[in-house]
């Protein structure tokens, strides 16, 4: 009557929303001010106020039952057209709107992308570190996944790892730069690289091997840092977007699909990707959203806060002595745990009411993961708990 791998993967919660439902009941305990919870990537700063003004003047505006209705089930042409052309003109590639899928966000993206490329027999290689779902997500697709290690001292590409596990079976290989957990952007040299790799053995294996390329965090990038657009330097690319991260409205669900045009089949990959969305019951996504994000694509997100988060955890954790990645993008640090075991580290750190993400569902061991999407209050409040942290670990 129920179907056991869906029975166990529903009682068994992510790490990261068993911590944040830990976090919650915690802070019914102490209060919220004495609980400092790094788990969860959900945006602190508002949406641009183009978005709010947006939604305010289509409900004003337009007719209601056009508005609220369905659209085609890819998406509305219109909205399409906009974003392919947007696509265009940021990032001079090709594009075209009936290469271009709305979603209901990055989660829907991916699954209906692996669905359409992928199945029973077939590989997908994870680039560690990565977002655990990735897992759950190839699974579905009856795929399996495998995890490359990445360069231990960059967490960086590990170009040897990764052409020793392309195999026949390879089809697709995720992307997500910039990188959930470490906020690691990929360089234009690595991107050229991964494109020289896997042109090669695309060749040697007389099968495209596609990247996916996950990106919801693009927009989220400090200083100077580029991040390459990589249908402009590889073919065979699905690229995998959300509005969540660039626009602050995770809760909305809206994103889309886009199939490069100069990919293998390009016409075929995206009949397959409407076909998965229609078997996975992905269609039509909101219409409302769709019509905001057609408006509002590009409009830059304010970093200020995260950027001002950034450089005081970072800054202050390196002085105490921990050692860190630097991120480049995203909000998220990737902290060397003071012990190999991370899981075992964070559970220390629960004593000091430190949430933090352990690095092994992420495809890494000794790391974890903090979210610093929060306040700078909180920051501020929790770094006498992380240098008690670090002086419990070295004693004398």
């Amino acid at each position: 009557m129920i179907a056991k791998d869906m029975l166990a993967l529903g009682k068994k919660s992510s790490v990261i929303r068993e911590i944040f439902e830990y976090a919650r009941v915690r802070r019914g305990e102490i209060g919220e001010e004495n609980v400092f919870d790094f788990s969860l990537g959900n945006p602190s700063i508002p949406a641009p106020a183009v978005v709010g003004e947006t939604m305010q003047k289509l409900i004003a505006e337009c007719d209601p039952v056009s508005l609220h209705g369905y659209t085609s089930a890819p998406g509305d042409q219109g909205v399409r057209q906009k974003l392919a052309e947007n696509i265009v003109a940021r990032f001079g590639v090709e594009a075209y709107p009936n290469l271009i899928y709305m979603t209901c966000g990055a989660a829907a993206s991916l699954t209906i992308t692996l669905r359409a490329l992928t199945g029973p027999g077939d590989e997908v290689l994870l680039l560690a570190p990565f977002f655990p779902e990735y897992r759950v997500f190839t699974a579905n697709s009856g795929a399996t996944p495998v995890v490359v290690p990445c360069d231990p001292d960059t967490l960086d590409v590990d170009f040897a790892a990764l052409s020793a596990a392309i195999t026949s079976k390879t089809r697709a290989v995720i992307v997500n730069s910039p990188n959930n957990p470490s906020g690691a952007v990929f360089s234009e040299e690595t991107i050229r690289g991964l494109a020289d790799l896997l042109t090669a053995k695309s060749a040697e294996y007389g099968e495209p091997i596609v990247i996916i390329a996950d990106e919801p965090y693009r927009e989220l990038v400090y200083g100077d840092v580029k991040v390459p657009y990589i249908p402009a330097y590889y073919d065979n690319t699905v690229v995998c977007y959300s509005y969540s991260k660039s626009l602050s409205i995770p809760g909305e669900r809206i994103g889309y699909i886009f199939v490069s045009p100069k990919m293998a089949q390009a016409g075929d990959v995206f009949a397959a990707v409407c076909g998965a969305g229609r078997s996975l019951g992905y269609v039509c996504a909101p219409n409302l959203l769709q019509q905001t994000v057609a408006a509002c694509d590009g409009t830059p997100p304010d970093l200020t806060a995260y950027d001002r988060n950034r450089k005081l955890l970072y800054g202050s954790l390196t002085e105490m002595g921990y050692e860190a990645v630097e991120p480049q993008g995203a909000f998220y640090l990737f902290m060397k745990a003071l012990e190999p075991d991370a899981s075992a580290f964070c559970e220390r750190a629960k004593k000091h009411e430190l949430l933090l993400v352990p690095s092994d569902s992420f495809g890494v061991t000794g790391y974890v993961r903090i979210a610093y999407c929060v306040s700078y209050e909180q920051i501020e409040r929790s770094l006498p708990a992380f240098r008690a942290l670090y002086e419990e670990y070295n004693k004398g």
